[in-house]
Parts: structure tokens; sequence; C-alpha cells
């Protein structure tokens, strides 16, 4: 089911607004694309004036930086430690921007947004 992304039918006030139109091809959205863990499958996706989306269905490596050498590398991801968004997010292993994983590196964050970018950047963090 598509996402509706236009003007709502009530005023802030609780009066109703009378649209001048229809919904319209361009305000609707799409539903979210969670980023698990498992074999990386991505999505490519058409946008709006015919660019491309990348979507990470599914990720096991991510791009680690550590802070303290300035070197990025290919880490395997392991698991998904904290996720301020939604703490169901855990237990499911969804990965998105601000969750905390659990790399062969050690604890990283996520930087990126991986159903957006089509990656996962993290950044090794102090345990």
């Amino acid at each position: 089911m598509a996402l509706w992304q236009g003007k709502p039918h009530r005023k802030p006030s609780g009066g109703r607004l009378r649209l001048g139109r229809k919904k319209r091809r361009f305000e609707i959205g799409s539903e979210p694309s969670f980023t698990l863990i498992g074999e990386e499958r991505l999505q490519v996706l058409r946008t709006r004036g015919g660019n491309t989306k990348v979507r990470m269905l599914k990720a096991s490596y991510a791009n680690v930086v550590d802070p303290a050498s300035q070197k990025t590398s290919r880490v395997k991801i392991v698991t998904v430690k904290k996720n301020s968004a939604n703490p169901n997010y855990v237990q499911r292993n969804i990965i998105n921007k601000g969750a905390i994983i659990q790399t062969e590196a050690g604890l990283a964050k996520v930087t990126s947004r991986p159903g957006q970018d089509g990656s996962v950047c993290a950044i090794l963090v102090k345990e």
C-alpha cells in the first residue's frame, strides 16, 4: 500500500480543510525498506526525474572507519546491539542510521542510511 504525503483533510484547529484537487501521483510515498542482516541484497528503484535510488534490503558487511587511525575497512556485521529509533529493531536485527552494530572489529555506529544509500557505513565507538 502506498503512502500519501499530501495535505491533510483537517486544519491544525480541527476544522475541515476542503482541498481544491484530488491526490496526485507525485504525492505518493513508499513503505519503509528495513535493512536486515544476511546475504547482501539490493533493490534499485526509479525515482522522480528518472533518477535511481538503491535500497539495501540485506547487508552482511559494513564500511567501518577507525577514528584513531582514520582507516576504513570492510568488516562483517555480527548483530544489532542498540537502536535508539526503535528498541524493537534490535530484536529484529534491523539496521538504520544511528544503530549500534556489533562487528568483527568491535561496536560501530551506523552513519549512512542503508534504505536510501544502498550501503552500510559506520564509525567505531569506544565500548
